[in-house]
């Protein structure tokens, strides 16, 4: 499954791909999508998004474990869409080093870019850049496991 791929994946497909449910399904879109090598990806910011109620209830800023959060799910779709039989696996994350540099608002459009440094069968290492109209806003290097829902008893 390395072909180059324009297919833009909706929020319905995404959900049902993600272990995730609402409200942390943190990407709306994908935009780009290089099967093993990159994605790229979309979260529209509102204020009507549940953690604004109490970050912070009179200047409203995404907390950055979200956005890192957003970034995470979107290498997992990378990677669901990169390993062949992913199957009944589910990622889970090993390791973060991130660099926060703007804060990220209502109104904003988050766009997420991951990078597959390396790929293996049982996890991966990816650096991500999430960006808002341009400018980077976090920049980030994960590490990730994929094992069986079973391992994990889902």
């Amino acid at each position: 499954m390395n072909e180059s791929s324009t297919h833009i994946i909706g929020y319905n497909e995404i959900r049902d791909m993600l272990p995730h449910g609402e409200p942390f399904i943190l990407v709306d879109r994908v935009l780009e999508l290089e099967s093993g090598k990159r994605i790229k990806c979309l979260k529209n910011i509102t204020g009507s998004d549940p953690w604004f109620r109490g970050h912070f209830p009179h200047f409203a800023v995404m907390p950055g474990v979200l956005i890192l959060e957003a970034i995470a799910q979107s290498a997992l779709i990378l990677f669901i869409k990169s390993i062949e039989k992913f199957g009944d696996k589910v990622g889970v994350l090993g390791g973060v080093k991130a660099n926060f540099l703007k804060p990220v608002k209502p109104g904003d459009q988050l766009v997420i870019e991951v990078f597959i440094e390396k790929m293996i069968s049982r996890g991966g290492i990816i650096h991500a850049i999430a960006s808002v109209n341009g400018e980077k806003v976090v920049n980030a290097n994960m590490t990730f496991g994929v094992v069986d829902k079973a391992e994990l008893n889902m």
